[in-house]
């Protein structure tokens, strides 16, 4: 059972978003619309202003100026039953060792009841990987079992719009595998919407349709992880093994190279790959040009690519 859209328009609308702090702006004009449903990933350097724009479209901090709209409300004055539809995982979150795993999702789940109709414990659990820690003390979980009950918790109300800050920090590749499936299964089955913030660009590559990225208080760059890495870079290397030799051949058009190569090949060609530019590398390199004074320039090379 997934949750009743409770608007028609977007999930996030933002447009010249502006904080400041004493003399240091953080945010200088921010513009930003997601549509229902689907992964975004919001990345950008330490001092960006990542946090401060999640904290702002939870409704946690105020705003200097701008309009927000977050699920047809603005934030600053979102009553209950709208902070009922938002998930949260934040980045860390130590409280309550004492309890039981499943006596604190049962708990949680009450605050729910008023407005939505929340996931049953055992349920939740199962879905999560934490059943067989059901009877467990918090305290008494590992890292990564720890996550997931803190994901668990953000996701209890069957949220419209989930907030994921490092969601995968402390878990290791199969704990880390098996909630990229669960996320999956969050935006297929009950279409719901996810804000995910991380520093580890190969997860943002995989669990993301859009990626944006924020630097000196803007976005600078949004499209896909394709289109990014695209814009970071339009040549190509391509590997190949001919008559036990290593070839290796930089191009702007592989597809054509490797079509000529196979065309003209007697059978000798193997272990045939091809390396593009990936959501990293484009990452880098914008952040780079924008730090070096280049910004004009990175955000022109990327709207081109990402039209």
């Amino acid at each position: 059972m997934g949750h009743p859209r409770t608007h028609a328009g977007p999930a996030i609308a933002v447009s010249d978003l502006r904080m400041r702090y004493g003399d240091k702006d953080v945010l200088t004009g921010l513009d930003l619309e997601i549509e229902a449903g689907g992964v975004t990933a919001l990345l950008g350097p330490n001092g960006a202003g990542k946090t401060t724009t999640i904290e702002i479209l939870e409704g946690f901090r105020g705003r200097s100026a701008g309009d927000v709209s977050v699920l047809g409300v603005d934030p600053a004055h979102g009553d209950e039953r709208w902070r009922a539809q938002l998930g949260v995982v934040l980045q860390e979150w130590r409280d309550n060792g004492k309890w039981k795993v499943r006596d604190i999702v049962t708990h949680f789940a009450e605050y729910y009841k008023p407005y939505t109709n929340p996931w049953g414990a055992d349920e939740l659990l199962d879905m999560v990987g934490l059943a067989e820690q059901a009877g467990q003390r918090v305290r008494t979980l590992s890292g990564g079992q720890r996550r997931r009950l803190d994901v668990a918790l953000g996701i209890i109300g069957r949220p419209a719009l989930l907030f994921l800050d490092e969601p995968t920090t402390g878990f290791d590749p199969h704990a880390r595998r098996e909630f990229h499936e669960l996320i999956h299964r969050l935006t297929d089955l009950d279409g719901t919407t996810i804000l995910l913030t991380t520093h580890d660009l190969d997860e943002a590559e995989k669990l993301a349709e859009r990626i944006l990225i924020l630097a000196g208080g803007r976005i600078i760059a949004d499209g896909s992880p394709d289109q990014l890495a695209r814009a970071a870079s339009t040549t190509a290397e391509v590997k190949w093994i001919q008559d036990g030799k290593l070839q290796i051949h930089a191009t702007e058009d592989a597809t054509d190279f490797v079509r000529k190569l196979l065309a003209t090949d007697d059978g000798k060609v193997t272990e045939l790959e091809i390396h593009r530019a990936s959501l990293e590398d484009a990452y880098l390199e914008l952040v780079a040009q924008f730090e070096a004074g280049e910004a004009a320039t990175a955000v022109d090379a990327f709207k081109e690519v990402t039209r």
